[in-house]
């Protein structure tokens, strides 16, 4: 049985909650563009697409907490429900895919300008021109996941402010899913620093996939549980609680761990990985720790973490295992993309390197 605003979505989807959603989300970037100009961040060095070396200012931990914060109080105090964002969810959706697709048109027109986009509007729309466009001296694409984790972690608070709101309290579920969805945002912007090491960073051109992404799929998909959990019809007992907070903890512990396994090699080859020296082929791929059992083990623990989410719901319904369900084909057809990527690259030591790390995503099975 669906939540009971579900009929109600269309209802309340208005010119004026369309103006009213199109003023949040603007203002909402923009305040969170002028913080990131003004506010203190850590500078780092990484690569960019041309193999130079670019200075990243990095504040999104600050930030994150800042707009926690004020949002906390707001709340608190009375100044301002968080259930707003819950009552103009479908009019925020409708209002971010329109910045998305003003932006990336905004994105090509300055590419165009410049005079290195190349011919073919739609191919360079979506797919993108620049792989670091950068604006009042802000990396663009990095920027773009402060409104995507923060907006997240924004709507995942609306419902547990609705569901309080409502009934008086937070059910066992709530508690957990917010609590697991919290110290999945946080941890990216601890961990913000490995993010410019990265495929999407580093190499990936920004346009309308990229931006859609940031913008509409991650804050208004990824929260599909907690919208679910607001009205949800059956208690989740201890004992699936506790198995839970057990697949999350494992699948956290796999996410991460194989990220700041791999992370802290690229800066340190010497580095110790499981109480010894890393162990690698010819100096070049790590088979130490996590990278001597899978190829993509850092995939499989983030899918554990979101399928931790779902099951939060219960199983009432079918519609908060989107999530995870999706995650399994976006993560499964990006580890084939990085296998193809990596044989190019390494040649007949990625052959090597597939015989000693035998399993990609599921050790032992495949």
């Amino acid at each position: 049985m669906p939540p009971p605003e579900t009929l109600h979505l269309l209802s309340a989807l208005s010119g004026e909650t369309l103006l009213e959603a199109a003023a949040m989300v603007l203002g909402f970037i923009a305040l969170l563009f002028a913080m990131s100009l003004v506010l203190p961040g850590r500078r780092v060095t990484g690569p960019d697409a041309d193999g130079n070396q670019r200075v990243y200012k990095l504040n999104g931990l600050a930030l994150f907490l800042i707009t926690l914060i004020a949002a906390g109080l707001a709340q608190g105090f009375g100044w301002f429900s968080l259930s707003v964002l819950h009552t103009h969810l479908l009019a925020l959706f409708v209002a971010a895919n329109g910045f998305a697709f003003a932006f990336s048109g905004w994105l090509y027109w300055r590419a165009a300008r410049a005079r290195h986009a190349p011919p073919g509007f739609w191919r360079c729309y979506f797919q993108g021109v620049d792989a670091g466009p950068v604006w009042f001296g802000l990396d663009l694409k990095l920027f773009s996941y402060l409104p995507s984790l923060i907006g997240l972690a924004l709507f995942n608070a609306s419902f547990a402010a609705v569901q309080y709101e409502t009934y008086g309290e937070l059910t066992l579920a709530m508690v957990l899913y917010q609590t697991f969805t919290f110290l999945y945002v946080l941890n990216y912007f601890q961990f913000e620093h490995g993010m410019i090491h990265t495929w999407d960073i580093v190499r990936e051109r920004f346009g309308w996939m990229l931006v859609w992404g940031d913008y509409v799929l991650v804050p208004f998909f990824y929260c599909l549980p907690g919208w679910w959990l607001v009205h949800a019809p059956d208690p989740l007992p201890p004992a699936a609680a506790a198995m839970l907070v057990l697949l999350f903890v494992f699948g956290f512990w796999l996410f991460r761990g194989a990220n700041q396994q791999k992370h802290r090699f690229k800066r340190n080859p010497d580095v110790t990985i499981w109480g010894q020296p890393a162990r690698t082929l010819d100096g070049r791929l790590l088979v130490s720790g996590f990278w001597g059992i899978g190829r993509h083990l850092n995939y499989t623990g983030e899918i554990c973490i979101y399928l931790a989410f779902a099951l939060t719901t219960g199983f009432a319904s079918w519609a908060p295992y989107l999530l995870p369900a999706w995650l399994v084909g976006l993560l499964w057809h990006r580890s084939i993309r990085d296998e193809r990527r990596c044989r190019a690259k390494y040649g007949e030591l990625w052959e090597r390197y597939t015989q000693r790390a035998r399993f990609s995503m599921l050790p032992f099975i495949h």
